[in-house]
């Protein structure tokens, strides 16, 4: 085709699609909220793209879920199994689990949807977890943006609903076990306990009506209620602008970074690509939850060694970890699974919603923000934020204490007791040792990852031995290496050590920020007004 042609084609595509844009905008008037969404400005930093990654997950875990509804059977009736998993012929076995073998060893590429699902289900959880954690520690749930974290944390809960409602599905033994423990949780609820645990299983447990229910929850009322708080979440982000750092150029009425079009929309584009492929890569090469191997439930069967997945482990732990305590008063019976089950996940949650007005009583904080906080300048929430996750990593250990049990000999009374005390010693240790980290973190103003404490050891021509930059901002370096070839030459400025500050001689002048991309060398884009 000659260059006249291939011209006059393209001109030809630009009329079609011109006409088609403007068809749509005479009726919409979407031309200026498209131009101003195309020109919207995103923080550069890398942290802010693991919400991308639960959005991600959430559009695998749709399309594989449409795929592995329409071969599953929501039925609790219990049928002889004759299916192509020659191991299980003959067994007694619910419907439900009868699908679930069927997908996994019938339908094609049932096997790799399902184990897809599954970890697409877990790095979506740890991704969420991660962004929560993130906006604590950064302070980004201040105002103006209290509203969206009460909806994350929701999202939170949502999600963990969903997945144990997925986890349960497939009736297996190991589900069976969890769905066992949450009957006896829902059963120890005063009062009401007792007659909500047999109308929501249909009768004694196991009962027969759970698993279809459960369905209609996981495939339906969950998702929905997470695309409206993801709706939600994005539409006041969109509305009240990201947050960022602090940093050159950047205040508290602009953002510093790249417009959506076209950098963050490729930068956001290849990232879907890269999960979706590394969750295919997961389905497809690591094994998780093979059901086959655990059996179908039976109530008068359970294992050692039942642990949910890890999003839970921690209420699984602080069933173990709660002591043996039970009250009866006026005629009624508080029993044990209700505290660590129900009030005690109740009161963190409660504490976990209303920690904006908490930070903001706190440090008398009533103004509105937009950049971020460093976590060593608000030491006593840094704190707050790091015991508690290492209260829930102690829970979650003590959910596998049987197995730790088992693996190196230690009688299980003992791991209890030991988990009993660290669960309160440790995450105050820890929360302290975080607090004076803090405080010397702002002391020093050392950044420990751009520019890492301490500095070069070196060789001098004499034979002895220096520290390069242990000085304030490398004072004493002058005098420490004079003579590091053993030539009598001495090394000039910024050469063979990091550049920062930390080599040889003064610290060198850090350079303007810039944001390379096409066209190498462009300033950040800067959007303002907030």
């Amino acid at each position: 085709m000659s260059t006249t042609q291939e011209r006059l084609a393209a001109e030809k595509r630009q009329k079609l699609v011109k006409g088609g844009t403007d068809y749509i905008d005479d009726r919409f008037g979407s031309s200026p909220f498209l131009r101003q969404a195309m020109d919207k400005i995103f923080p550069d930093h890398w942290s802010f793209m693991v919400g991308e990654i639960a959005m991600y997950c959430f559009v695998v875990l749709i399309i594989t879920g449409i795929y592995l509804a329409l071969f599953y059977v929501p039925s609790s009736q219990i049928i002889t199994y004759h299916g192509s998993y020659a191991p299980l012929d003959g067994q007694k076995m619910s419907e439900a689990y009868a699908s679930v073998i069927d997908i996994s060893f019938h339908v094609r590429a049932g096997l790799v949807m399902r184990q897809v699902h599954h970890w697409a289900a877990v790095v979506f959880m740890a991704a969420i977890a991660f962004h929560m954690c993130r906006v604590f520690f950064t302070g980004a749930f201040r105002k103006p943006r209290e509203i969206n974290w009460t909806i994350g944390l929701t999202l939170l809960m949502s999600v963990m609903l969903e997945g144990f409602s997925g986890y349960s599905l497939p009736d297996d033994l190991l589900s069976g076990t969890g769905l066992r423990v949450v009957y006896s949780i829902v059963e120890s609820i005063p009062i009401i306990g007792t007659w909500l645990a047999f109308e929501l299983w249909g009768g004694p447990f196991p009962g027969t009506r759970l698993i279809p229910r459960l369905f209609v929850l996981h495939e339906f009322l969950f998702p929905l209620l997470l695309i409206g708080l993801l709706s939600a979440h994005l539409a006041i982000l969109w509305r009240q602008k990201h947050t960022d750092f602090p940093g050159p150029g950047k205040t508290e009425t602009n953002i510093r970074g790249s417009r959506f079009f076209p950098q963050y929309m490729l930068k956001g584009g290849a990232l879907m690509f890269l999960t979706t492929a590394v969750l295919c890569a997961l389905g497809g090469l690591i094994q998780i939850n093979p059901i086959w191997l655990y059996g179908p439930y039976q109530p008068y069967n359970d294992s050692a060694a039942s642990q949910p997945d890890w999003y839970v482990g921690w209420l699984d732990g602080s069933l173990r970890l709660w002591p043996h305590w039970e009250f009866r008063s006026w005629g009624y019976e508080i029993a044990n699974p209700f505290f660590p089950g129900i009030l005690f996940p109740g009161i963190l949650f409660g504490v976990m919603y209303s920690w904006p007005l908490i930070d903001a009583w706190i440090y008398k904080d009533h103004v509105a923000h937009n950049l971020l906080d460093r976590p060593r300048d608000k030491p006593f929430r840094t704190a707050v934020g790091a015991a508690a996750l290492t209260f829930f990593s102690v829970c979650t250990l003590a959910s596998a204490s049987d197995v730790v049990g088992n693996d190196w000999h230690i009688s299980y009374e003992r791991i209890i007791v030991a988990l009993q005390i660290l669960v309160f010693v440790l995450p105050i240790a820890i929360g302290l040792i975080t607090y004076r980290a803090c405080i010397q973190l702002q002391r020093t103003g050392t950044m420990v990852i751009k520019k890492p404490v301490g500095g070069i050891i070196i060789r001098g021509g004499d034979g002895a031995y220096h520290t390069l930059g242990d000085g304030p901002h490398g004072a004493h370096v002058e005098h420490a290496a004079g003579d590091l070839t053993g030539s009598g030459h001495a090394v000039p400025n910024g050469h063979g050590g990091n550049g920062d500050g930390n080599g040889f001689g003064a610290p060198k002048e850090a350079p303007p920020a810039v944001r390379q991309g096409p066209g190498e060398g462009i300033p950040p884009e800067d959007e303002p007004g907030f």
